[in-house]
Order: structure tokens, then sequence, then C-alpha cells
């Protein structure tokens, strides 16, 4: 399903996030901090501060931008510490906008946020 979805150019950005799991089943349920290094409509790419296993679907929060629950598929795995993440639903162009106003990355240190449209 995921290889005949058109696909978004991805950009760089640089946004604290943070991945929440299931472990044990429904019982217990997880989270690790990680950073948002590149963004599209249609995923991301992940860079984990330590190595440790996830599963294949999990939940992305960014906290800074207000954006929580996003449901993503774990897509490739790099030896880098580095993971791709499919998005289960199309971000908008506002909460696109709204990670690049909160990103630390320099192309975007000129972003603003127009609040009327909030």
């Amino acid at each position: 399903m995921y290889d005949r979805e058109v696909k978004f150019k991805f950009e760089d950005t640089m946004n604290a996030a943070r991945i929440e799991y299931t472990e044990k089943g429904v019982m217990h349920m997880a989270a690790r901090r990680c950073d948002m290094i590149r963004v599209s409509r249609s995923g991301a790419i992940l860079a984990l501060n330590t190595k440790y296993s996830l599963p294949q679907q999990f939940y992305l929060d960014l906290p800074d931008a207000r954006i929580t629950k996003v449901g993503c598929m774990l897509m490739k795995t790099f030896a880098n510490n580095t993971i791709e993440v499919r998005f289960l639903r199309l971000l908008n162009q506002k909460e696109l906008d709204r990670i690049f106003v909160f990103s630390t990355h320099p192309a975007h240190r000129d972003k603003v946020l127009d609040v009327r449209s909030w």
C-alpha cells in the first residue's frame, strides 16, 4: 500500500519529538525522546538518542508545535540511529507551518506563525 502512494519531498527541520507505544500488550505505555530531522506531509526521518527496539506502529508527539498522537508506521531503520516513518494520515499545511515555526533548523529561522489562522 505505501509503495503506491504519492511521495512528498522531505524538508530539513529540527524539532524535539516523543515516540509513544505500548509495551507488554496494552498494559504499559512507553515514551521515548527523539528528534525530527526531516519532514514531509506523508512521513519523517527521526533521530533516536539511544538504540532501542520499536514496534511497527506507534504514535508521534511534537510538544513544541502542539501536535499530538500522529499515527506512524516504521518503514526503514538506518545504522546511524535514524529511522524513516510514514504517517498514517497526511499532515496539512497548517501543521507543517507550525512544525517549521518551532524548528531550530537555520533554514526556518525567519518563519512566523499567523495566529489568526489558528
